[in-house]
């Protein structure tokens, strides 16, 4: 998933400062965009392991995504303040030395073999992601001829997907490895549940403790590039907030309610995939294999945002919305209906309409905002905290009626960002 930040002000154009010097940040920066979508998506295989781990139902073991995207909710405003302040290059060394501090936290989690404790460090790793993309989305943009803004934003987006699809099968040799164990608590003392969590959690530690490592050495990069030519200056004031009055636009409004619909949609399907996929409902996979298969639902997602650039060249983008909106809805409802092949089939094919939708929201909502750009941007990102919420209560739903029921919750938010696109099928004056 691509998550969109603040529009970039008041910035010193880079064309000057050379092409190779440019080039160079342009590389690294794209970097950045591959290492938070591998790290976020580590959480779809983390959940699976920490349920059995901690023997949590599907709500608790939801409070992983709970934990993680309320980061964008509670850093998103402060993090535009930090980047007003001290600039883009010295606040993606603070973004990455805040995540790296959240994936070093899984080790003394792991050590106390505590649920709360992995809580926590998911929120801070959050913060970190939160400070970067806030800086990293429009400074990919600065970085070159403003003609080609959008060839180096797709190009960075294309990156962050890569990232999605490498992450899962990473996570499945390494945390899933071992498989997702059920301790049997009435059969164990609490001393010796408590080793045996402790032992399993250290599986779960060592990627996060390897993405600590790289992400220690871009800061080390960025901090030495601080002072290159080719840095844009500061943000200046925007993007620090949005006026309220903003919201009687409803072409941003309601794409702030589709925002928070689609990010909860698709971390609630990426979430619960692994455990559907081991369902003997649909393929009864162990978890290593499940955990390999996830990747097919975000490299989906990669081929579809290539695929839906270049049908957007010539169909209306709210029309594109809607129609992927419509398939993500039927394929949901086509997986929760049927079993076998069928169903594992049509829950991954939902990664390739997710594709655009992001992005195309993200357009649609701030398209004729003016020098109000900034402002609504804010509040789009703010919108991202849906993550945290529908995720959990999709868990509520699987606790109740099964994974195949819950797949209706995500249905129905894709149904009102097929209504939104339709709403958004012509520019803001004709709507």
């Amino acid at each position: 998933m691509m998550v969109g930040g603040q529009s970039s002000v008041g910035a010193a154009s880079p064309a000057a400062t050379g092409v190779g010097a440019a080039g160079r940040v342009v590389a690294l920066v794209v970097s950045l965009f591959f290492a938070w979508g591998f790290a976020t998506v580590l959480i779809d295989t983390l959940i699976p392991k920490l349920k059995g781990l901690f023997q949590l139902n599907y709500a608790e073991a939801m409070l992983t995504q709970f934990a993680f995207f309320l980061g964008y909710l509670v850093f998103s405003i402060p993090a535009s303040m930090i980047l007003a302040r001290i600039g883009y290059f010295r606040q993606i060394v603070l973004g990455l030395g805040v995540m790296a501090t959240g994936c070093l936290m899984f080790a003394p989690a792991a050590q106390l073999g505590i649920y709360p404790a992995f809580l926590l460090a998911l929120f801070v790793m959050a913060a970190g992601i939160t400070t970067l993309q806030v800086a990293a989305n429009p400074l990919i943009a600065l970085l070159g001829k403003p003609e080609l803004a959008h060839s180096r934003l797709n190009l960075a987006q294309a990156f962050n997907s890569l990232g999605t699809t490498v992450g899962p099968l990473v996570g499945a040799a390494l945390i899933l490895k071992g498989g997702v164990e059920h301790p049997d608590a009435a059969s164990l003392t609490p001393e010796a549940l408590e080793v045996y969590r402790k032992a399993e959690a250290h599986a779960v530690q060592a990627p996060f403790l390897g993405i600590a490592a790289v992400l220690v050495v871009l800061a080390l990069v960025f901090w030495f590039l601080r002072r290159s030519p080719a840095a844009p200056s500061a943000a200046g004031e925007a993007g620090g907030g949005f006026r309220p009055a903003l919201l009687k636009r409803p072409r941003l409004a309601l794409g702030a309610l589709s925002i928070f619909l689609y990010v909860g949609a698709e971390v609630s399907i990426g979430s619960l995939l692994i455990s559907y996929l081991m369902e003997d409902k649909t393929l009864g996979a162990v978890a290593a294999t499940a955990g390999q298969l996830v990747a097919l639902y975000w490299g989906g997602a990669m081929v579809g945002r290539f695929i839906g650039s270049a049908v957007m060249r010539k169909v209306p983008a709210g029309l594109v919305l809607m129609a992927c909106a419509i398939g993500a809805a039927l394929l949901a409802c086509l997986s929760a209906g049927t079993v076998g092949l069928v169903s594992a089939v049509a829950v991954l094919a939902i990664g390739l309409c997710n594709s655009v939708m992001f992005p195309t929201i993200f357009t649609l909502g701030i398209e004729g905002l003016g020098e109000d750009t900034p402002q609504g941007s804010g509040l789009l990102c703010l919108a991202i905290v849906g993550g945290a919420v529908v995720p959990v209560l999709t868990g509520m739903v699987a606790d109740h009626a099964g994974l195949s029921a819950a797949l209706l919750a995500p249905a129905l938010c894709y149904v009102w960002i097929a209504v939104y696109g339709f709403i958004c099928r012509r520019p803001p004056a004709q709507a």
